[in-house]
Formats: structure tokens, C-alpha cells, sequence
């Protein structure tokens, strides 16, 4: 059995082709040679951070399936400086097109300091950034970033920083490491 911890950069595809005609999109298949791995979960192309692959099915739907509310802490770059309002509407959960999310852990901290990113973030002069840790034991389509959006602080770049015990830590984006099990 396998499992590997990867460092996804920006505007990588969490698959192993892309199927789209058109360019050529960066895949994992560019950065991983390990035969019989597959993604447990996903990142969108626009989010960077820890992926977990593995070989073993039952292992992937431990780490992927919602219903185990395994922990997943991001870091979230987002517009503006939230609030303790904002940031107690995250802890108690948050309402989306979706229905009501549960609670999450939500904590603004310092910068930091990740690799720059390529591209870099848009900023503007005019309006602040802030960084949130935030973790959330479900995993609905672009929740963190709509989270955020919902508490009036839309996010500017994401990083999945863990998922349960499993860190980035020591990881440049593009790196990967077998974890022992």
C-alpha cells in the first residue's frame, strides 16, 4: 500500500490526463512517476497544496469520503480584514446555495511566508489582505473559497496546508514524498 503526499502547485490539473482539447494543461502525470496511484480528494486548478494519492481504495475514500469528516486545514489569503463577526459566522457555519455548512475552526494569522506564487495575486493598493487558517471536516465544491466569499472576503489564493495528520510540511510546490503507514 501506498501513499503519497504532494505539493500541487497553481494551475495544475488533479488528474493524470487532461481531456480537454486545446493547450496542453500541466497534470499531476508532470510531476509524479508512481504507477497505480490515483488522487484521495481534489484541489480546483487555481488552489495550491497538499494532495494525498494512493493505491489502496479503501485508504482513498477514508481520506476523500465526507462522511469520515477527516480534518482539512487551509490557508486562505482573502481580500479585506475580517472581522470577529466573520469569523465567528465561519465557526458556527456558514449559509450556501448549498445549505448551511458545518462549523469551522477559524483563525486570522501572520503572513506565512509560503513560495511566491506564479502568477502572484492580484493586489490592490486601495484594499488589505489578510491570512485565515481554516479547517472544515466536509469537502463540497470550492467550499473554503465560498466561505469566505459568503463572510464579505473573498479569497485570493488557497492552500491546503493538512488533511488529518498528513502536513506540506517540507514540501516545495511540485515535490512529493512517500508517507510510511
Amino acid at each position: 500500500m501506498a501513499l503519497i503526499a504532494f505539493n500541487k502547485p497553481f494551475g495544475v490539473l488533479c488528474q493524470f490526463t487532461d481531456e480537454r482539447t486545446g493547450p496542453p494543461r500541466p497534470t499531476l502525470a508532470d510531476f509524479i512517476d508512481y504507477p497505480g496511484v490515483y488522487p484521495a480528494g481534489r484541489l480546483d486548478h487555481d488552489s495550491e497544496g497538499l494532495l494525498l494519492l494512493t493505491d489502496d481504495g479503501r485508504l482513498q475514500a477514508r481520506i476523500a469520503d465526507p462522511r469520515f469528516k477527516l480534518p482539512k486545514t487551509y490557508l486562505a489569503q482573502v481580500e479585506g480584514a475580517p472581522d470577529d463577526a466573520a469569523l465567528n459566522a465561519l465557526r458556527k457555519g456558514v449559509r450556501l446555495k448549498d445549505g448551511l455548512t458545518l462549523p469551522a475552526e477559524a483563525d486570522l494569522i501572520e503572513d506565512p511566508a509560503l513560495w511566491p506564487r506564479d502568477p502572484p495575486i492580484r493586489v490592490r493598493k486601495s484594499i488589505p489582505d489578510t491570512w485565515v487558517r481554516l479547517t472544515i471536516r466536509e469537502g463540497r465544491n470550492r467550499q473554503v473559497r465560498r466561505m469566505t466569499a459568503a463572510v464579505g472576503h473573498p479569497t485570493l489564493r488557497l492552500v491546503r496546508w493538512q488533511i488529518g495528520d498528513w502536513s506540506l510540511e517540507g514540501l516545495a510546490p511540485g515535490e512529493w514524498r512517500e508517507i510510511s503507514l
